[in-house]
């Protein structure tokens, strides 16, 4: 099948390609991301393979549908930039790769949280530059606290995990209960008990409506004083402007950051030579309590190798009238 890769890297073009080599679809890759501008690129071609910050709403389904797009295959697992509405009135078949690499997410999670306490950043520049004071770095053991963990799917279980092996007490929020967190001894609660009890609140939920700004003004003024944050799901689970403001009030007190719900157009791109016009983004990085990394969560080989396998798998069974194993039903939606 001919497929039109939008959003490529040299890692993408490299893994997609590798693992096509037993599959035997045409790729073609295009470096821009998916819009309605660059959806002129896509010509005769039956299926378009693409990632986390391309559009997907109808202004961009409507002519791909024209010309002929019958896939939509993401090489993510989130799915919130698509019209999955559009697409199911268009004909539109649309996949991801719900399981690509759980643990490492979770591992950077963890990372995240390890880096903003024990201020690595900050050690680390200052040996280089031959300053060995310890003023400034003190941390707190994380054994004997209370994490939230909000989302306990895969990756969230995969967390719990992690932290109940560091002695923390785990608090765990989803609309149903995962029998691998209660194992582990996870508890769940309501989110306002969540918010109120916890020491360091981490998100691995979806961005669906429910949870659009799950973290608000609202949910902040329930937290601890001095609470981590982190988010390496979906940026828009956390309304950022709000964070800024507890940021600054030091009602949070460490933030760390895989994902923001304006990073198109940032993320993935090199933009060392030029000024950043985001203000809300610009003005998180000038707090010294905050980490951010840009989407790299998932950044890994095992990662990489199993999203264009499953990837490719979907496009298949595709082309073969099959059901994809990552094809998106109703019932993930709702899920």
């Amino acid at each position: 099948m001919k497929v039109a890769v939008f959003s490529t890297k040299p890692y993408d073009r490299e893994f997609l390609a590798a693992a096509n080599a037993t599959a035997g679809h045409e790729l073609v890759f295009f470096e821009p991301r998916l819009t309605p501008q660059t959806c002129r690129l896509v010509d005769d071609f039956p299926a378009v393979c693409a990632f986390v910050n391309d559009q997907l709403d109808a202004s961009v389904l409507l002519p791909l549908s024209r010309q002929g797009v019958k896939l939509i295959a993401l090489r993510s697992a989130g799915f919130n930039h698509v019209d999955l509405q559009a697409a199911e009135q268009l004909g539109m078949t649309v996949t991801r790769v719900p399981a690509y690499s759980p643990h490492g997410v979770a591992e950077h999670t963890v990372a995240l949280m390890l880096a903003l306490n024990r201020k690595i950043p900050r050690a680390y520049n200052r040996v280089r530059e031959g300053n060995f004071a310890l003023d400034g770095l003190l941390g707190f053991d994380f054994c004997g606290r209370t994490v939230g963990i909000i989302g306990t799917g895969k990756i969230g279980a995969v967390v719990a995990r992690i932290l109940a092996g560091f002695g923390c007490r785990v608090l765990a929020y989803d609309v149903g209960a995962n029998p691998d967190v209660e194992a582990i001894g996870g508890k769940y609660v309501s989110t306002e008990e969540l918010f109120a009890q916890s020491d360091i609140i981490t998100l691995h939920c979806p961005l669906v409506p429910a949870t659009y700004h799950v973290v608000n003004e609202e949910a902040i003024a329930r937290m601890k004083r001095g609470v981590m944050l982190i988010n390496t799901s979906r940026g828009a689970l956390i309304d950022t402007q709000a964070v800024v403001r507890a940021l600054k009030s030091g009602k949070i007190g460490y933030l760390g950051l895989d994902v923001y719900e304006e990073e198109a157009g940032l993320f993935f791109e090199d933009l060392s030579t030029r000024v950043i016009q985001d203000d809300v983004f610009s003005r998180m990085l000038t707090f010294p309590n905050v980490i951010i990394t840009g989407h790299q969560a998932f950044f890994t080989r095992n990662a990489l190798e199993a999203i264009a396998q499953e990837t490719l798998a979907n496009i298949t069974a595709h082309e073969r009238v099959q059901r994809p194993p990552g094809l998106i039903t109703s019932e993930v939606v709702r899920a």
